[in-house]
């Protein structure tokens, strides 16, 4: 008992009020209570915009220490929490708690319009804005919108040409680390997704959707024009620059102008004398 106040003592050097129940500290902006002075002094700063800790790394600067010692774990890799049940690692505690549930079953979280169930409710929250429509986070350069701040954080990287993940093999670096893994199957060979009709392998889930549609006959990708359908919607876009006239893609010798790359490569040939077939 007295370790428990001694380490009040030396975060709030007040009495316990957390036990009793007391809330003898409240903010003249808005109101809320505090058992504990130096948790109001933190919650000041919201209204303040005082950020004092600042990461010595990256120089990112927070309200609270506590913010900036689990933002470091960022750079340093440090995860601290460990699951009992798989050994998975995780350097935020409510991150292993969302986790459990996995083992658990649990998913206290249940959307009110699909009866959808999710074991964190941030993720609740994320799925509801399919529901509503809402798209809270903007992008400051060009307004587009998104519901999801993960989303607006790679977003961002097209304005800023920002590319944090990098291939330990041939040093090409890349805005997202979900493109890094994927090209690391070039240096590896590996090809995880296996065509149940032909046996054929791909490296990418998106790659053997496509391949799929060869076997299903499917074509989803229509045109609004003439209302041809294709299997690729690169290939409906290349389509569509038949009726807009659209030629983007330009031959640095003689300036003739094409609609897609393949042709434009077939015309350079010309200049070129390339004969790749022969």
């Amino acid at each position: 008992m007295n370790e428990h106040y001694h380490v009040h003592s030396a975060e709030c050097r007040y009495s316990c009020d957390t036990h009793r129940g007391e809330r003898p500290y409240s903010c003249d902006d808005c109101n809320k209570a505090f058992s504990c002075k130096s948790s109001l002094i933190i919650h000041l700063r919201k209204h303040s915009g005082e950020r004092p800790y600042v990461c010595k790394v990256c120089n990112k600067a927070f309200s609270d220490k506590s913010s900036l010692i689990k933002h470091q774990r960022t750079h340093s890799g440090e995860r601290p929490y460990t699951c009992e049940m798989c050994n998975k690692a995780f350097s935020y505690k409510v991150s292993l708690i969302i986790h459990q549930h996995i083992h658990s079953g649990d998913s206290p979280y249940t959307c009110d319009v699909c009866n959808k169930a999710f074991n964190d409710r941030s993720s609740l929250i994320r799925h509801q804005r399919i529901h509503s429509g809402e798209r809270p986070y903007l992008c400051e350069v060009c307004s587009k919108e998104f519901s999801d701040k993960s989303h607006l954080i790679r977003h961002n990287r097209v304005h800023t040409g920002v590319r944090p993940h990098t291939c330990d093999v041939c040093n090409n670096a890349f805005s997202e680390k979900s493109t890094l893994i994927t090209h690391q199957r070039i240096h590896s060979g590996e090809r995880h997704y296996s065509c149940e009709v032909c046996n054929k392998a791909f490296s990418r889930k998106s790659n053997l959707i496509t391949h799929l549609r060869i076997h299903t006959g499917e074509r989803p990708y229509k045109c609004g024009v003439c209302f041809k359908s294709f299997s690729q919607h690169t290939h409906l876009i290349t389509h569509q620059r038949i009726h807009s006239g659209d030629r983007p893609y330009i031959c640095d010798v003689c300036k003739k102008s094409f609609v897609d790359q393949g042709s434009l490569r077939k015309h350079q040939r010309m200049h070129s004398g390339d004969r790749p077939y022969v």
